[in-house]
C-alpha cells in the first residue's frame, strides 16, 4: 500500500482539482469525503480529510512501475517502493501505451519538437501552429525529460501542475515539476520498467483487505463483478469480503483503497 488517511490545510488558490491532482485523489473523492459540493469555495487554514492510499501493483521488472487506470507511477528500489507519484497520462483518443521499457535519454531544460500530429491538431483547433517550444516557462514539458523506449513517449513535468492525474496528454506520462525533478535525481540511465494496465486490484494489509476500483478509461475491460469475484478467488480472499461493501466500491470507482473485510 502507499499513501495514508490525513489532515490537510488549505492554502491560498488551493481548489479540489489541485489539490487532488497533488496527491492522487479525485476531486469528486475529495469532495464526497468531506461533505463538500465540487466546485466549492476553499478557504485559506480550512482543514480537509485526505485519503490517497493505493494499492501498489506487484511489480513486474525493472525499477518503474505505471499502472495506466490508477494513474500512478512507483519507483522501487531493489524490490522496495521508494515513492508513488500521481501521474497525468493520454486521453482515451491519444492513449499511453502498455509495456515493459528502458531509458533513452534524460534531459533538463529540453527544447519541445512539436510532432507532425499535434502539430495537425493545433492546426484544427484553430490555435498557432508551432513546430518547437524552447525551454522555459511556456514549455509543456516543463524542466525535466525522461525519454523512454515506448515510441514517442516520455516522463517529463509539466507547466499545468492541476493536470496530473488527469487524462489529457498525447501519451506522455506528466508529473508534478517537485516529483518529476525528484525522480531524474534518483534514476540512472540503465533504469527499466513496465507500464500495465489493471483497473482493479485487491491486497491484504495489516490483516485486512482493500479493494481499489478505476474506471476502465480505455474500454480494456475488466471492471465487473465476475472480474472482481476471479480476482478474490486468484487471491485466496473470497472468503474474507465482505461482498455487499465490496460491490458498492465496484460501483463507485473513485480510485481509493477502501476496506472490504468482513466483519
Amino acid at each position: 500500500m502507499s499513501g495514508s488517511v490525513f489532515e490537510y490545510t488549505v492554502q491560498t488558490g488551493d481548489y479540489l482539482i489541485k489539490i487532488g491532482a497533488r496527491f492522487g485523489v479525485e476531486a469528486t473523492t475529495l469532495a464526497r469525503d468531506n461533505g463538500l459540493k465540487y466546485d466549492a469555495l476553499l478557504m485559506p487554514e480550512q482543514k480537509l480529510i485526505i485519503d490517497n492510499r493505493h494499492i501498489v501493483p506487484v511489480a513486474q521488472t525493472g525499477d518503474l512501475l505505471l499502472n495506466l487506470p490508477q494513474r500512478m507511477l512507483y519507483y522501487f528500489k531493489y524490490g522496495e517502493l521508494l515513492a508513488a507519484y500521481p501521474v497525468g497520462l493520454g486521453k482515451p483518443s491519444w492513449p499511453t501505451p502498455s509495456g515493459g521499457f528502458n531509458l533513452m535519454n534524460m534531459v533538463a531544460n529540453k527544447t519541445w519538437l512539436v510532432p507532425k500530429s499535434i502539430q495537425e491538431e493545433m492546426r484544427r483547433e484553430g490555435k498557432v501552429v508551432k513546430t518547437s517550444v524552447p525551454p522555459g516557462p511556456d514549455n509543456p514539458l516543463g524542466k525535466y525529460w525522461i525519454g523512454l523506449s515506448l515510441p514517442g513517449i516520455g516522463i517529463h513535468g509539466t507547466i499545468a501542475p492541476a493536470s496530473i492525474y488527469h487524462f489529457q496528454s498525447h501519451g506522455c506520462i506528466r508529473l508534478h515539476p517537485d516529483d518529476v525533478e525528484a525522480l531524474f535525481m534518483q534514476i540512472t540511465p540503465d533504469t527499466s520498467g513496465s507500464i500495465i494496465y489493471a483497473p482493479m486490484l485487491l491486497a491484504e494489509s495489516e490483516d485486512k483487505i482493500f479493494l481499489e476500483v478505476h474506471q476502465d478509461i480505455y474500454n480494456k475491460g475488466g471492471v465487473s463483478q465476475e472480474a472482481l469475484q476471479q480476482l478474490a478467488q486468484d487471491a485466496l480472499l473470497a472468503y474474507r469480503i465482505d461482498w455487499a461493501r465490496a460491490y458498492a466500491v465496484l460501483e463507485r470507482q473513485d480510485g481509493i483503497a477502501r476496506d472490504v473485510t468482513l466483519p
